[in-house]
């Protein structure tokens, strides 16, 4: 008959058998599954990257555009003239043809005791990324020393290429001086 030293040598010895057999890591039709399972949430939460990606972009364009008719407005009312918020792509001149997409600049036109002239570029909005469309019924505003907007003014933009993306933002400028921007979801871009 075997001693129970014999007998606990021998089961020990059976269990670091077994845990030679056991195996380590994973098989291939574990990961194959597990890369099955990443490429479908990939596919499902890719758009909605996307869709938040666009949605940051607009809302800053747009929050710049804000900030600078903000700026127009108070700096009109601070040196008592008018200030002039124009579609610029030289960041010197207002242009005349073209979309706000060019850049944008803030100008007043100071006059000093001798009755001589000069521009003061207040602000300079460099060009937006060339998939973007700023465009509006505007080419300039002018904001006298109330403050007021002398134009009402609605400006739409939205991503054009590589294609028209589903939501915009248009911004609108009352007689008031007061600067809107809303989200919309048309999905055109024109």
């Amino acid at each position: 008959m075997a001693s129970s030293f014999q007998v606990l040598a021998s089961v020990t010895t059976m269990c670091s058998r077994a845990r030679a057999l056991v195996q380590h890591g994973f098989t291939l039709i574990e990961l194959m599954v597990t890369i099955a399972i990443l490429a479908i949430l990939m596919m499902v939460a890719a758009p909605s990257f996307n869709e938040a990606m666009l949605s940051n972009k607009l809302a800053g364009y747009a929050n710049s555009f804000v900030t600078s008719a903000l700026l127009a407005r108070s700096e009109a009312i601070k040196h008592n003239g008018t200030v002039t918020l124009c579609r610029s792509s030289d960041l010197v001149t207002c242009a005349n043809s073209g979309g706000w997409q060019q850049g944008w600049i803030l100008r007043r036109v100071d006059i000093d005791s001798s009755g001589v002239s000069t521009t003061v570029i207040i602000q300079k909005q460099q060009a937006l990324s060339s998939d973007y469309l700023f465009t509006g019924n505007a080419y300039s505003i002018d904001f006298p020393p109330g403050g007021d907007a002398v134009t009402n003014a609605t400006l739409t933009l939205c991503r054009a290429t590589p294609s028209p993306g589903s939501q915009e933002r248009v911004i609108t400028l009352t007689s008031t001086g007061r600067v809107t921007a809303k989200k919309t979801v048309t999905g055109l871009c024109s």
